[in-house]
């Protein structure tokens, strides 16, 4: 299988991926973009593959508590353009940023501190405006337009490409015992205690929301949910198209977008309510339903968004270097377990990225040839 990988012909694709979110050299925030990158051989010069660790803007971390910014805000106008000249296509990974706290503890903080860097820029807006002119294609997810992205920028982007962030984000968290889940983030505990008269009633498995405004909701399994993790559904057409299942589990940040007619709905999320979780996301503007994969894929422009991290993923990066390593994947998961993440990475995340990115790469390919 490496032998295979390793005479596999390399394909040169070149893109502009938006990280901003790297605390170390791993990449987590877009390993799963890498994965895909380098098990199809696409390279961004005829001989380099991608580098999880060099091969994105944004924040890099070095040695000493050091870090060097190499995003687009150094970028002028006339050097925007030239790199949406030059880029086959980008992908926003994270824009969420580095926080002071857990930069100098070099682990990802449970507390809120300062930001030293983070949030979708003018110049990365003003690039994705350039690709959008030059219908190539511009790939978003999760966090590009959230906290700490300026209002106005936001909003323009949202202008941009017809779709909403409602304020809204949420994840799934395995257990609610704040004595057990450490993963539990301390300020999420602390604004949900001081809105509720310092009450934490929640030992289970549940869903947390969380406003811009640090607005907190609770959603408990049993309690307020009869499933406990969110489920993302596709209809018939699409599950084709992509080769997506009909209904994948997904336990990790998600954001609450809507959008207009203009854009089409590859996938959306279902929380699975009942009558009293129910009443609690109606009270707080919260459909049950919404939209996890916006696509307009038209001869004006090309644009995706993820409503969820998806290119965050504890996949192994090494296990790209095997050649049909995917018909194995069975063996590298167990879907019993709520909270594991993998499977999403195999059964999901991969065949959409990778109908994506090759059906785009077989354009270009047809564009060049005909000229």
């Amino acid at each position: 299988m490496y032998l295979v990988w390793v005479l596999w012909p390399k394909t040169k694709l070149v893109i502009a991926i938006v990280d901003k979110t790297v605390l170390n050299k791993k990449g987590q925030e877009h390993a799963s973009l890498t994965w895909f990158l380098r098990y199809n051989k696409y390279s961004k010069t005829s001989e380099k593959l991608y580098n999880v660790g060099n091969d994105y803007f944004g924040f890099f971390p070095k040695p000493n508590q050091e870090y060097t910014l190499k995003g687009l805000e150094r970028f002028d106008e006339k050097q925007l353009e030239q790199l949406a000249d030059d880029s086959d296509l980008t992908y926003i990974t994270d824009t969420y940023g580095i926080y002071l706290k857990e930069w100098l503890e070099l682990t990802e903080s449970t507390e809120r501190s300062k930001l030293i860097y983070g949030g979708m820029s003018v110049p990365d807006l003003t690039f994705l405006k350039k690709m959008k002119a030059k219908n190539k294609l511009i790939i978003t997810e999760f966090n590009c337009i959230g906290t700490p992205t300026p209002k106005p920028i936001r909003e323009d982007f949202e202008k941009e490409f017809k779709m909403k962030w409602t304020g809204w984000v949420g994840r799934y968290f395995d257990s609610l015992d704040t004595n057990k889940n450490k993963e539990l983030p301390r300020w999420l505990i602390n604004n949900y205690l001081v809105q509720n008269n310092f009450q934490w009633p929640f030992d289970k498995s549940g869903i947390a929301f969380v406003n811009e405004d640090d607005k907190i909701l609770i959603l408990e399994n049993i309690e307020h949910l009869d499933s406990e993790v969110p489920y993302i559904l596709t209809a018939k057409e699409d599950r084709e198209k992509y080769n997506i299942p009909l209904s994948m589990k997904y336990p990790f940040w998600f954001d609450i977008v809507q959008t207009s007619r203009e854009n089409h709905i590859i996938s959306f999320y279902d929380l699975k309510v009942n009558d009293k979780g129910r009443k609690i996301l109606e009270d707080n503007g919260i459909p049950p339903q919404f939209p996890a994969v916006i696509e307009h894929y038209r001869d004006d422009y090309k644009f995706f968004y993820f409503a969820g991290d998806f290119a965050d993923n504890p996949i192994a990066l090494n296990a790209s270097s095997f050649k049909g390593i995917h018909f194995f994947r069975k063996f590298f998961y167990d879907r019993s377990i709520a909270s594991e993440r993998v499977s999403f990475f195999w059964e999901y995340y991969y065949p959409l990225i990778n109908t994506i990115v090759s059906g785009y790469e077989q354009e270009l390919k047809a564009k060049t040839t005909s000229h």
